[in-house]
């Protein structure tokens, strides 16, 4: 008689046991919940969960938008961004920031770029983003891969060539034609000032560009030496300019969409891309060709709208600190990222001022590690109870 309970104690324990291993590799056991929101059923994974942002709302003196509503609104500011799985945490504590110190958070309009063959796609990276600003003016673009990926060649980083890096090339295609001026943003970012600052930018009639720029850096290492040693390419790079060539970060820009239609920019950077998958004139991924074409012609926007390279370099990722002077813009440029560094608990001293704008809850490594945890226990358990059997 004892035995024959034995016996039932070990099948109860071993379908226990199989079930537990079912639900910790099945996508209803981690998790996956339902949200509906203007009538639609989107699931998404609760790893990704993100706090519900505050409702910012918009000062004294704002202007009024139109009605209905259209994001062809002449009184809007417009930010273009990618949005993505790898770094969709960026992206959001980077709105969060531009909402957080806007005077007229309302009368912001958000564009935001999506992978067509994301992890996430560009339905779910939308519904994400809706749960977690209700009221933000926003749309998501489908990326086409396949307009670029023939043009990308290796670089020193993997991260660098992803396809997305070069949407930026292609907002004047991508974004409807009523918008005619667009603040680029990287997702590696947090603005600690008033964007309307930065929107009211004046570029000259022959400026494209506004970015800060950087001359005492050394220009030249970001080319090849087959790239200097060539007469041909020193006559047509730069525009032929007349000034001298500074570096200049892309992560951040004022574009006039305009102008850059009429110019028809985005071949004259798809020719250096060309060029580079015929002889290696350049190292780094998206951001040569932009210095090629735009080199000694943007219009010189203040330091602190860019205080790149908080990421370190391109291979260690090392700390650095702020640049000197006045500080309206954190950029972590360069191979580290503050929530990875913070999560990896090793941040740099300057991640901690990132912090405050992340809104994600989940903690994806932490909850897999204790899922694993427990179902080594479980495993441990059932084991021993065999063996004693």
């Amino acid at each position: 008689m004892a035995v024959h309970h034995r016996w039932n104690a070990v099948v109860l324990l071993l379908l226990f046991t199989f079930l537990t291993i079912l639900c910790f590799f099945s996508p209803s056991c981690l998790g996956i919940r339902s949200l509906s929101r203007s009538g639609a059923n989107l699931k998404f994974h609760h790893l990704l969960h993100f706090s519900e942002a505050p409702d910012y709302r918009n000062g004294v003196g704002c202007s009024s938008t139109s009605s209905p509503f259209t994001h062809c609104d002449p009184s809007l500011v417009h930010v273009a961004m990618t949005l993505d799985y790898e770094y969709l945490r960026g992206s959001i504590a980077a709105v969060h920031s531009v909402l957080k110190h806007s005077s007229c958070p309302e009368n912001i309009f958000f564009h935001f770029i999506a992978a067509e063959f994301d992890s996430l796609s560009p339905r779910v990276l939308s519904q994400l983003v809706r749960s977690t600003f209700p009221s933000l003016n926003f749309k998501v673009y489908i990326f086409r891969e396949d307009s670029v990926i023939n043009l990308i060649s290796s670089s020193i980083r993997v991260a660098l060539e992803n396809p997305l890096n070069y949407a930026r090339n292609y907002l004047g295609d991508i974004l409807d034609p009523c918008v005619n001026r667009v603040i680029y943003l990287d997702s590696d970012l947090i603005l600690v000032d008033d964007i309307y600052k930065l929107w009211n930018t004046s570029l000259s009639s022959s400026h494209i560009i506004g970015a800060p720029e950087y001359c005492h850096a050394n220009f030249t290492m970001y080319f090849t030496s087959t790239f200097w040693s060539d007469p041909n390419h020193k006559t047509t790079a730069f525009g032929s300019t007349t000034r001298k060539p500074c570096y200049f970060n892309t992560g951040v820009m004022v574009m006039d969409l305009h102008q850059w239609r009429l110019g028809n920019y985005r071949s004259k950077i798809e020719s250096w891309m060309e060029i580079q998958k015929k002889t290696r004139i350049y190292e780094l991924g998206s951001l040569p060709p932009f210095l090629l074409v735009f080199g000694g012609r943007i219009e010189p926007i203040d330091h602190r709208w860019n205080q790149h390279g908080l990421g370190g370099d391109n291979v260690r990722g090392s700390c650095r600190s702020l640049h000197p002077g006045p500080v309206s813009l954190l950029h972590w440029s360069g191979k580290g990222k503050p929530w990875v560094r913070l999560d990896g608990k090793k941040p740099c001293p300057l991640d901690h001022l990132w912090e405050p704008y992340d809104l994600f809850k989940g903690r994806r490594e932490r909850e897999i590690h204790r899922q694993q945890q427990q179902f080594a226990g479980f495993v441990g358990s059932a084991s021993s109870l065999i063996g004693w059997l």
